[in-house]
């Protein structure tokens, strides 16, 4: 007996070896040391988690402390994640997100109940909830004001090219129309509060609005995102015909590069330093008094090294009133902007960013969004 168990063992080890095999199957981590022995996958120990929880599809066992039959071992060894990437997820749309180990809860156990609970990708009619090209339903919608989670419709309209909310759940007119051009959605779990918390940013007047939103159901809420993202992949590719999808799939919807508090002051220097909550999405950093405000109290462009623009660790010698001792100035053509930090990790992180965003040359389109910036008023 012992000599079989040990045996399975080592045969479990080898199969580890195997391509495909070294990631989660369902996310992509490093080195899993755990798998399915009913659906013949090895996974990390986070997505283990969500597959107790579909004891009827997906039973688990630990590769290196868990006693394995051999039967079970062959199992493993005639299937494997590369055998089963092939077996579900045959037609997953090319806007479909897929997540990876560094996306919320939320995605992660709905990416891997679609494809071995309910077989979105094996049977196309199952797409139907985001690929469809028109949802509506209710969601949880933050109040602008007062904070207050109420009970919302949304309609999105592929073919009217927006997603629109209203007030009343009779109303004729909606609140806000939110064009499929300038819309971007990313799960804020811990920022809004709530293990569904999706935030939906567009362009209104050329100023980025923030809406916070959620449902009971996170299965809803993962198919409104990628109802979102099917909307975006349908008119990105009528705005740029021939593109291939792996130029548009980018573009579709983008977490945010980073997100955090800073001091910072005004454009004269000489007025205190104000603690803000800071957002890079991409080349525009918002800052705001609290994180779930609906507008940015600020935004600042940033370009390119080639366009004038650069990142300094520090503050000019004779700046006053920070608190926080780490600073950060970004030099921009047409003034400096000048940051504090609380601790010098959280300086080096955002130098990084703001480098690595300088350091990116900008695209046509991208010009158009500084010059715009430089005639705000």
């Amino acid at each position: 007996m012992a000599v079989e168990l040990e045996k399975n063992r080592r045969r479990l080890h080898e199969l580890l070896q195997l391509a495909g095999n070294g990631e989660c199957a369902d996310c992509g981590a490093a080195g899993p040391e755990w798998a399915s022995f009913t659906l013949g996958v090895f996974v990390c120990q986070s997505c283990t988690g969500i597959h107790r929880n579909i004891p009827q599809i997906s039973r688990v066992k630990s590769v290196l402390l868990d006693p394995w039959e051999t039967s079970e071992v062959e199992f493993m060894a005639s299937t494997g994640n590369n055998a089963a990437k092939a077996k579900y997820e045959q037609k997953v749309p090319a806007f479909y997100y897929c997540p990876t180990h560094l996306d919320c809860l939320l995605l992660r156990e709905q990416w891997i109940r679609a494809r071995y609970e309910r077989n979105e990708f094996i049977y196309v009619e199952r797409q139907e909830p985001y690929s469809a090209g028109y949802r509506e339903g209710f969601l949880w919608k933050r109040g602008r004001d007062n904070g207050q989670f109420l009970s919302r419709k949304f309609i999105l309209s592929e073919r009217e090219g927006v997603l629109k909310y209203f007030n009343k759940h009779d109303a004729r007119e909606p609140k806000a129309l939110m064009k499929i051009q300038t819309i971007n959605a990313t799960f804020q779990p811990k920022k809004i509060g709530n293990p569904f918390g999706l935030q939906i940013t567009y362009l209104k007047d050329n100023s980025t609005r923030n809406i916070f939103v959620y449902h009971e159901d996170g299965k809803e809420m993962v198919d409104w995102f990628n109802a979102i993202r099917a909307a975006r992949f349908h008119y990105l590719q009528v705005a740029y015909p021939g593109a291939p999808d792996v130029y548009l799939v980018p573009k579709l919807t983008r977490n945010y590069i980073k997100e955090g508090y800073m001091e910072k002051t005004g454009p004269k220097h000489t007025e205190g330093f104000k603690k803000r909550w800071f957002t890079l999405d991409d080349r525009r950093l918002m800052y705001f008094k609290d994180p779930l405000d609906a507008y940015a109290r600020g935004e600042v462009f940033i370009g390119s090294k080639e366009s004038g623009y650069t990142v300094l660790p520090g503050l000019p010698s004779s700046t006053q009133g920070h608190h926080w001792p780490f600073g950060i100035t970004i030099v921009t053509p047409d003034r400096k902007f000048l940051f504090a930090c609380e601790m010098e990790k959280q300086q080096k992180e955002w130098i990084a960013v703001f480098q690595s965003v300088v350091n990116r040359p900008m695209l046509p389109q991208e010009y158009a969004v500084e010059a715009h910036f430089k005639h705000k008023p």
